[in-house]
This record gives C-alpha cells, structure tokens and sequence, in this order.
C-alpha cells in the first residue's frame, strides 16, 4: 500500500475509543496515549472461540479508528478452526496463525504498521476481563499479555502471581 492510499492515518488512537461499549459489539479498549510506549496497545475480549464470528467485528471497529487492516496475526491454540483470510466489509484481511501461546493478537494496519492487542479468555469473567483490560491499556504498562492475565485472575488455568507477603493476588486488588 502506498502513502498516498491513505495519507491521514492516525499514529495513535482517539480518545472518543474508550466509549461504552454497546452490545453486540466488540468489547474493545485501547490505549490512547500518543507515545504507544506500552507492550500492548489495547486489549480485545471475544465472546467465543470461533474467529470467523468475533474477528469481523474486531476489524470492523477498528478501521474506524486506523484505516484499513491488512493482516491479523492469531495463536493457532486459541481458536477453533482458522481460515488464511476472511472478507470484512469488502476488504479481505489475511491471517496468520501460530502456536506462540501468547495471549495476543497482531493487527497490521498498511505494510509495517503493527498494534498489539491483549486477546481477554472468552470465558473470563466480567470483573476479571475489566481489571486485564484496563492493565493492558494502562499508560507505560511493561507487563507482557500472560502476566497481565495472570495478575487479574482472568485465566484460571495458570495461577495468579504470589507477591512478596506469599498471599496470592486477587483480582479486586488492582486499582
């Protein structure tokens, strides 16, 4: 893609993105910070596995705010059947998938234009969702996805990190 396909595309994402999520949509939170100097720039929770069913909407919201996706880069672990490529709103967006186990997703916007996204458990609860995804977009966060899910309580299957008095971090504990 050249420049001059889309010569305003924004370096960072607007503030208005932090709006209440409607349902039915994508619940999306992103950092709006202008540096992007965290790890991660925002945080997606899917509602199930099935990425033919949740990363339309994904992509959807976010052209809105950074013009047109051309790759999504997914774990292969954490999804349910992965096709190379999927139609949304009449562009195609191609995909790839790995088996990293890193609780992301990559989203290439251009040609080298990538944004890091935490990707929330769909089975996560509420609270728990809230507390990753507020970490995740928490200016100069250095936390990495796995610790960020670890710390909040938000995947039971690994367990939360032991602080320094030995008792085990709640979810409730982050501000």
């Amino acid at each position: 893609m050249a420049d001059t396909d889309n010569p305003h595309l924004p370096e960072h994402f607007p503030d208005e993105i932090q709006r209440a999520v409607k349902p039915g949509t994508a619940l999306l939170r992103l950092e709006t910070a202008q540096g992007r100097q965290g790890i991660l720039d925002g945080a997606w929770w899917p509602r199930s596995r099935d990425i033919v069913a949740e990363l339309p909407r994904l992509v959807t919201e976010l052209v809105r705010h950074l013009g047109p996706i051309t790759r999504v880069g997914l774990d292969a672990n954490a999804w349910d059947e992965l096709p190379t490529r999927l139609t949304v709103d009449d562009r195609v967006v191609h995909i790839d998938s790995f088996p990293v186990g890193d609780d992301t997703v990559l989203i290439t916007r251009g040609d080298r234009d990538h944004f890091s996204l935490l990707v929330v458990p769909p089975r996560a609860t509420p609270d728990a969702a809230r507390a990753a995804m507020a970490k995740a977009v928490q200016g100069g966060n250095v936390a990495g996805a796995e610790q960020i899910l670890i710390d909040t309580g938000t995947n039971p299957d690994r367990p939360r990190r032991v602080d320094d008095a030995g008792a085990g971090r709640q979810p409730d504990d982050l501000t």
